[in-house]
């Protein structure tokens, strides 16, 4: 049976139009349910805490519970897989960082574009990393610790963990002339433990670990920040002790499956920089040396530039440093 002209135009009008009201309906009802958050690392480090303090605040505004589900393993590959795959619908999420959204794809050959495999949300805080010794050094300052590697070539070990403090450790010899081994482990908490015990001479990790140098068992040489950080104000940066090359900061930011719809990306940035402002959320995220983003710079549109421009500077360092990971 053929249809009138006018009814045909209706009916095939209405078709194309209902994956748009479609969208658009979901997007004004969501969050009906609960949204993952996965978090690519195992529990307890600072992406975890980071994860589920701004969790606690966002459900909050959501109306909805933020289920944390870590899915730790190859260097966060495995989760941020997981999270490049799920729906682009609002309620999969994933905590990631300049490590498992950058620096990965350097390093591994993955199974998703890191670059145009998500939708940023928001960029959250940034960290640096500091360089640990043990107390077995008798460097009292960086100076001292450079000169006394040289004349020990090899004779040092340093614990690398992440991409990021591998990619630390090597650029640290490259700009130094330094020479030790580096000994990988699996986690930092495990490399800081052999630290303090006198089983390897330096660790290349976050300022969450600052309490063991507080109670004395470690040293705290410098941070990789351009600025000193607050926690530790009495710690010097690399830059300003002549080393411009070992500024680097670890970033953290929200992103959804490539796909998600704007309005879903826009409530789910106005949680996030909702619980950004809450003080104690700033406070926790202090104690674990983060350093919030400003506000103006906490947009969808800022975690995209900041990643591309990551990608456009460290890859090619990466590449032209020929460092390999296993």
């Amino acid at each position: 049976m053929e249809l009138p002209r006018r009814t045909f135009l209706q009916c095939a009008g209405a078709t194309a139009a209902t994956p748009a009201f479609s969208r658009i309906a979901t997007a004004q009802t969501y969050p009906a349910r609960p949204i993952t958050m996965i978090v690519p690392y195992p529990p307890g480090g600072p992406t975890d805490v980071l994860a589920r303090v701004l969790a606690e605040h966002m459900r909050s505004s959501l109306g909805q519970p933020m289920i944390i589900e870590n899915v730790g393993g190859a260097e966060g590959s495995i989760g941020v897989t997981r999270a490049a795959r799920a729906r682009s619908d609002g309620y999969t999420i994933d905590l990631g960082a300049k490590s498992t959204h950058v620096l990965n794809s350097a390093f591994y050959s993955l199974p998703y574009d890191v670059l145009n495999a998500f939708a940023p949300i928001t960029p959250l805080a940034a960290t640096a990393q500091i360089l640990f010794a043990g107390n077995t050094i008798p460097a009292k300052n960086l100076h001292e610790l450079i000169v006394w590697l040289k004349a020990n070539p090899n004779m040092a070990s340093v614990g690398i963990g992440a991409t990021v403090s591998h990619l630390v450790a090597v650029l640290f010899q490259r700009e130094t002339g330094t020479q030790f081994t580096m000994v990988p482990y699996r986690t930092a908490n495990v490399a800081m433990q052999d630290l303090v015990a006198g089983q390897i001479d330096l660790v290349f990790t976050t300022p969450d670990r600052l309490a063991l140098m507080r109670a004395g068992s470690t040293k705290a040489f410098a941070v990789t920040n351009d600025t000193r950080l607050a926690l530790v104000p009495d710690i010097p940066t690399f830059v300003e002790k002549g080393l411009p090359a070992l500024s680097f900061s670890l970033w953290f930011g929200l992103f959804a499956p490539v796909g998600t719809p704007r309005d879903i990306i826009d409530k789910l940035n106005r949680a996030a920089v909702q619980a950004l402002a809450d003080q104690t959320v700033r406070s926790r995220l202090i104690q674990l040396g983060m350093e919030i983003f400003p506000r103006e710079q906490q947009t969808p549109e800022a975690l995209d530039a900041l990643q591309k421009a990551d990608a456009e500077k460290w890859w090619p360092i990466i590449k032209a440093a020929n460092i390999k990971r296993e």
